[in-house]
């Protein structure tokens, strides 16, 4: 395939199919650094597509450029745990010396610099992704300073200190999940020998349930997708953790991902299916090429592929997608549209994914975690499993906790465990607020401390920030407010102008300009909301909107100019101009008219 004098080199990772095109759109781009018009409707026609379609799906991922940004593109991450360690005077010192204005290429096409959402490290940060595919942790001053100087010099990013590239797992607190390793293969014999029907009996005793925050029943998840009338079924690991503050998963395909392709091919057992789709978030690309290896030994093991383990007819492989930054995509029918090569906007439900999933196939969607604990229930059974934690919240959980901490990391605790315990255990002290769940989940004020982490009290899908009492939660609240705004598919109104409408009224109280009545206002935008949107984003961009203005009223009532309503701007000074034009700048003139 040409482009003017460029030539684009056939990827044999992924076939030439409408189906592939995100996965295309990404290989192009990291041969090409943007991808031009001219690429697309080459692609376009390929694959028997409108160039309309092609570059409405490119342009609806962050990480995909329509326009030129550079040989160097460098990323910061925006998330509020990496503001509070000083992201952005170190972004603002990096745009100084690279004489670079954020967001924008420079004028000789060499560099730009932007923000980003939450690249999953918030227990390193401050971080940033060059090319979208080298993570640089821990940054400070002489870091930055250091990176100005390489780029300015070309030097290629593979030849930079190797220590600015070191990311720690940070495992602080081991249980089942984190510190009981299995043999590759271990969990998968048991499940054969179980046979799928009483693996399925096993998941349902477990009382498992998804990990990913919604916390549907395992056991009954793929039992539907197993009863579905289709022949062709699909196992699905979301791992597109793009939750702000959220990165056990990370951690877990890094030092156990043939636990996780082992919960999936159990899965794959258990439902009948013969295809795995892995969905790696776009800010994990740094883990593609590992992920790649360790299913290429399984294969080489018989653990996956043809006759796995010498059972004849069970066939079953995994391959990687890799996303192209869109939270949106976090959510299970999002993630679909995007695996089939489309824009990843939200299916309107039912048909649900285990009746009618990728492409139009029972599809099981389960994420990192919950892979992980089937692999384990696997070997151990469902009564073991269902004895950890809560009546109503089996197991264990992990959490990744960042911000105001000695020590962050993850910490991995049976389910019904304090609130107060893990603030403990991580060194957290003089603690004002705790936000669970990521910025849709729930901000938990101090006298709330008591709580336990369950379905039945604290639900989360993992996320555990620390602010202490010297913050400001209208900040993080604002913070969280740009963050949902940013990541709208803008599919329904309510979600695009909404999300939208709230950032217009959180920059207006941060000027100083607010009043009363704004507080109302984005009390009304809340209930709008989350009753009116398409899908979850938009129903809970408002929660921690919610949550700090009921608990941490102070801090919002620290940016009011008046109790009463304060226009954002001067009226009569934006009329100045136009009276002093039309002659009409005197009062007197303005008095005699009237007469």
């Amino acid at each position: 395939m040409r482009t003017g004098h460029t030539i684009v080199v056939p990827m044999p990772q992924y076939p030439r199919h409408p189906n592939s095109l995100v996965q295309l759109l990404r290989e192009a781009q990291e041969q090409h650094g943007w991808l031009p018009r001219p690429l697309l409707a080459d692609l376009a026609r390929e694959l028997g597509l409108t160039l309309a379609h092609v570059e409405g799906v490119a342009s609806f991922y962050r990480f995909f450029h329509l326009q030129p940004v550079g040989r160097w593109r460098v990323l910061f991450s925006d998330n509020i745990t990496d503001r509070l360690l000083g992201s952005e005077a170190l972004m603002a010192d990096l745009c100084q010396r690279l004489r670079v204005k954020p967001g924008e290429m420079r004028a000789d096409g060499r560099v730009s610099v932007a923000a980003t959402s939450c690249t999953g490290l918030c227990d390193q940060g401050p971080a940033l992704l060059i090319n979208h595919h080298h993570v640089i942790t821990r940054l400070d001053a002489q870091r930055v300073a250091r990176i100005a100087e390489l780029i300015e010099a070309d030097t290629p990013a593979a030849s930079w200190p190797a220590e600015w590239f070191r990311i720690d797992d940070n495992v602080r607190r081991a249980d089942v999940l984190l510190g009981q390793p299995l043999a590759a293969g271990e969990a998968l014999a048991a499940a054969l020998a179980r046979g799928p029907a009483a693996m399925l009996e096993e998941m349902k005793r477990s009382n498992l349930r998804g990990r990913g925050g919604a916390g549907f029943t395992t056991g009954t998840k793929w039992a539907l997708c197993r009863e579905a009338p289709g022949t062709e079924r699909v196992v699905v690991c979301n791992a597109d953790e793009g939750e702000p503050g959220t990165f056990k998963d990370r951690v877990l395909l890094s030092r156990h991902a043939d636990l996780v392709f082992e919960g999936m091919t159990i899965a794959a057992a258990a439902i009948g299916a013969r295809q795995g789709l892995v969905y790696l978030r776009g800010e994990y690309r740094f883990l593609l090429e590992p992920l790649r290896a360790t299913l290429q030994r399984r294969r080489d093991a018989h653990l996956l592929g043809t006759s796995i383990q010498g059972h004849e007819g069970f066939d079953f492989d995994i391959d990687i997608h890799l996303g192209a930054g869109a939270y949106v995509c976090g959510e299970e029918s999002s993630l679909i549209e995007s695996l089939e090569g489309k824009r990843g906007t939200p299916r309107i439900r039912p048909p649900f994914p285990v009746q009618q999933g990728y492409l139009g196939r029972p599809t099981t969607v389960n994420n990192v975690e919950t892979f992980c604990a089937a692999a384990h229930i696997a070997v151990q059974g469902g009564a073991w499993w269902a004895a950890i934690g809560a009546p109503k919240s089996t197991g264990t959980k992990i959490h990744s906790v960042s911000g105001d901490c000695e020590r962050p990391g993850l910490y991995e605790y049976p389910f019904g465990t304090r609130i107060g315990r893990i603030l403990e255990d991580c060194g957290a002290r003089d603690t004002q607020a705790v936000q669970v769940g990521g910025p849709s989940g729930v901000c938990l004020s101090a006298f709330e401390f008591g709580r336990r982490i369950a379905f039945e009290d604290v639900p989360t899908a993992g996320a555990f920030m620390v602010f202490d009492r010297s913050r400001d939660m209208f900040e993080v609240a604002r913070n969280f407010a740009h963050f949902f705004a940013h990541e709208s598919c803008g599919f329904c109104t309510p979600c695009r102008v909404g999300t939208a409408l709230v950032v217009k009224r959180m920059d207006k109280l941060a000027q100083g300009h607010g009043s009363r009545h704004d507080v109302d206002v984005l009390y009304e935008l809340d209930k709008l909301m989350h009753g009116a949107t398409h899908c979850g984003l938009g129903a809970t961009a408002c929660n921690p909107l919610r949550d700090t203005i009921a608990k941490f009223r102070p801090a919002y009532e620290r940016h009011l100019k008046s109790l009463y309503f304060e226009p954002a701007f001067d009226l009569d000074a934006e009329l100045s101009v136009s009276r002093r034009i039309t002659g009409r700048d005197d009062p007197a003139a303005h008095l005699e008219a009237a007469e």
